[in-house]
């Protein structure tokens, strides 16, 4: 394989939202992106129709982020390509508010959970040794929402987040037990349990890893990106009213495109090489939007439930 002088970047969800704009907006920029999504001809038709350039700029690779055999594949398939990695974007996301029964991952995990914080915990943990070889600043990127957060506005609207002692991590997730808190079932609070964790996940990495690896490992909720792809198994009437009840009550709407353009400047910048930050612009989207690194909230920052959480969640995925 012709090994290229970009850097490289892994983009997990790469095929619609935040991070396809991600993903124009680092090629633009000159890097080399991986684009690590679960559809293969949906994410080669959303480069197309975005025009990223295709000659040496992007490449597509599969990954089931809800199937942990599926991350350690991608891993392997990544390896063997020869690229080097500068950077590791973990956005994949689903989201699904309507179920009444909870889906569950070829592992036996609820399908949110497994997706969005167990698949990313188990990818981030073996890219480690990559990032460590990268010669440049190499970052870990994980996205945030409002929505971990009940300090903030959007993180206000019921169900709350709540871990509880960790129950659910516990017991593996076994049936019946589907919620990290090991209550019963509820598909928003299943997401945003997981964002929580994806914070706590980027708060022990940094802890544990940013001294002796020089990785800044680092959040970022890049606003209200109310037209994402992630609400598409919401109710049609919820579609078309959240983007305007964003962009005209709380000022908190951005464009898919600027939100890419924000994950972009974390992940290419100077300016955001701290490690254990999380990045922010308000949720009043001033126009000239500086961003700010935000206290996250009560849950996402207790270092103990963090530790704890890792270490099951190491057990879970087996990593332990």
């Amino acid at each position: 394989m012709e090994q290229h002088h970009k850097p490289t970047v892994i983009i997990t969800g790469a095929s619609s939202g935040v991070g396809l704009y991600a993903a124009k907006a680092l090629a633009e920029r000159g890097w080399y992106v991986v684009m690590a999504c679960r559809d293969i001809a949906k994410a080669q038709l959303a480069a197309q129709s975005l025009r990223i350039p295709h000659q040496g700029s992007y490449t597509i690779m599969h990954i089931d982020l809800g199937s942990m055999d599926s991350v350690r594949q991608f891993v392997n398939n990544f390896r063997a390509s020869g690229h080097s990695l500068d950077a590791l974007v973990c956005n994949a996301a689903i989201y699904m508010p309507l179920l009444k029964e909870p889906l569950r991952s070829p592992e036996g995990f609820e399908l949110s959970v497994a997706t969005n914080h167990l698949g990313h915990f188990l990818l981030c943990n073996l890219m480690l040794e990559d990032l460590k070889k990268s010669s440049s600043d190499p970052k870990l990127v994980i996205l945030g929402t409002v929505t971990h957060n009940p300090d903030e506005l959007g993180g206000k609207i019921p169900p709350r987040p709540d871990l509880g002692d960790l129950q659910g991590f516990a017991e593996g997730f076994k049936e019946p037990i589907s919620m990290i808190d090991g209550k019963k079932f509820e598909p928003v609070k299943a997401y945003k349990d997981s964002k929580v964790c994806n914070v706590l996940t980027m708060r022990e990495l940094h802890r544990r890893y940013h001294e002796s690896t020089g990785i800044a490992f680092s959040s970022l909720y890049p606003g209200c990106v109310a037209e994402t792809p992630l609400f598409r198994n919401h109710y049609p009437l919820f579609q078309k009213i959240f983007p305007l009840f964003q962009k005209y009550i709380t000022g908190g709407y951005v464009s898919q495109e600027l939100a890419g353009e924000r994950v972009a400047a974390v992940v290419a910048d100077p300016e955001y090489n701290q490690s254990g930050a999380y990045w922010s612009w308000g949720n009043r989207q001033k126009k000239d939007g500086k961003s700010f690194v935000q206290k996250v909230s009560p849950q996402a920052r207790d270092d103990e439930k963090g530790d704890r959480m890792w270490e099951l969640s190491a057990k879970l995925v087996g990593l332990a």
